[in-house]
């Protein structure tokens, strides 16, 4: 009987699969995650295998779990399969096409996330809508993003996150996106994507699938990067300075968050964010498009963005005592870094005290980008410039600068401290886990 049962599942397909699928409440890959009903994906990395895990999965109330090694299979409720990821993929494929509605694709170096989920406050508030949660934009989160699309969904958000050539394409023929829109090209990932040229191809990876698909592309009129890189795509929606756009706007203020005024047509509109920043004029004006273009109220759309608070240590502003801090430590690279330095200098604030750690994932540039941003420094003045990290470590500078190895020599010495009335600027690589500093 095990023999036989065994043999059924290995020969299921896809559209099988899928049939489960529709019958349970959802696919999950973690087993500290599991909600009863659940499909459960065993996937596997360099330091684990969900395979082993798989009956855990259906004592915690899993419907079925896919695995793909044949001796976890000890029931009638295991799926055995070649390989757990192509499966998830495949079916995330296959559920995609079961529904004919908008599905926008977000790609970039910077700000793809802020973007997110400003689009996402924004059509949610007129459609059914679904978004990426978090950051979980890569070939595992983009399938597991996609089999939540329901009967009541509208609209599909899905951020598509890259580091090496090819991966953004690969998320497109999963996805299949019917919209597309790349917030900026800089210098991320060099040493995945071999290169500035190397990010540039692999983020326009986004733009061909939308060419070959005859979709729609919204684009920052203002950035030329991007403008080079268009090619032949069908149509193209643009935001920017220059009222011929959809949406256009201008800065109002940036002490402390960014306030500014769209135009939408005749229509113009303040919109008092909660974000801080020039650099994320950009990210703002293009939700306002996104938005426009579905024809959701502009009273809605600036409702929307006016509620919006970003977390998770993206431009986030904590008290702590008599200090403020600008905690914008979820991740760096040298173009994130520099615009965040140029914001933090027109702030209006007697003490300024600049923290940064090291950017990763850099390659043979690594140090000529950490030394460009000391270089950058020199020329500001801040009260105190605090560098993390071995990168920043080789780097020589004109002006003085404190230098700690680790984020932990950093917190240490930062608790002996008696700073007051101080504003500090913390950015920083993810893995440097600079937020530990002030929690």
């Amino acid at each position: 009987m095990f023999l036989q049962l065994f043999y059924f599942q290995l020969a299921m397909n896809t559209e099988q699969l899928h049939q489960l699928f529709l019958q349970s409440t959802g696919g999950s890959t973690d087993t500290r995650k599991i909600s009863d009903g659940n499909i459960f994906f065993a996937l596997k990395g360099e330091n684990f295998n969900a395979n082993e895990f798989a009956g855990d999965a259906l004592k915690q109330g899993a419907f079925y779990a896919v695995i793909d090694e044949a001796k976890y299979a000890v029931n009638e409720k295991m799926i055995v399969v070649d390989n757990v990821l192509k499966a998830l993929q495949q079916l995330a494929k296959y559920h995609r096409k079961q529904f004919q509605i908008p599905v926008l694709a977000i790609t970039g170096s910077n700000g793809k996330t802020t973007t997110k989920e400003l689009i996402y406050h924004v059509l949610k508030s007129q459609f059914r809508t679904i978004a990426t949660e978090g950051n979980l934009n890569n070939h595992i989160g983009v399938p597991l993003t996609l089999l939540r699309m329901n009967v009541e969904t509208e609209i599909a958000v899905i951020e598509m996150g890259a580091n090496h050539q090819g991966e953004i394409a690969a998320l497109c023929e999963i996805a299949e996106p019917t919209h597309g829109l790349i917030t900026n090209i800089g210098k991320a990932h060099l040493e995945g994507f071999g290169g500035f040229e190397g990010v540039k191809k692999a983020k326009s990876e986004l733009y061909r699938f939308i060419e070959k698909s005859k979709g729609v592309t919204f684009f920052n009129d203002e950035d030329e990067t991007l403008k080079s890189l268009l090619g032949n795509v069908k149509e193209v929606i643009g935001y920017g300075n220059r009222e011929e756009n959809l949406a256009s706007g201008k800065i109002i203020s940036v002490d402390p968050f960014l306030k500014l005024e769209i135009s939408a047509g005749e229509e113009k509109t303040k919109i008092q964010s909660k974000l801080l920043g020039s650099y994320n004029f950009e990210n703002i004006l293009c939700a306002v498009c996104v938005g426009i273009y579905f024809n959701v109220p502009m009273e809605k759309i600036k409702q929307a963005i006016e509620e919006y608070s970003p977390s998770n240590n993206r431009s986030q502003i904590l008290e702590k005592d008599s200090n403020r801090f600008i905690m914008d430590a979820y991740n760096a690279n040298p173009s994130s870094m520099k615009v965040a330095l140029e914001n933090f200098q027109k702030m209006n604030a007697e003490i300024k005290i600049a923290i940064l750690g090291d950017m990763f994932e850099l390659g043979d540039e690594s140090e000529k980008e950490h030394q460009s941003i000391v270089d950058q420094i020199s020329k500001m003045n801040f009260t105190k410039t605090i560098l993390v990290g071995t990168e920043f470590g080789k780097t020589n500078s004109t002006t003085e600068m404190t230098h700690f190895k680790t984020t932990e020599d950093l917190k240490s010495w930062l608790d002996e401290q008696k700073f007051a009335n101080a504003n500090f600027l913390i950015k920083g690589s993810r893995k440097m886990g600079l937020e530990r500093i002030v929690k």
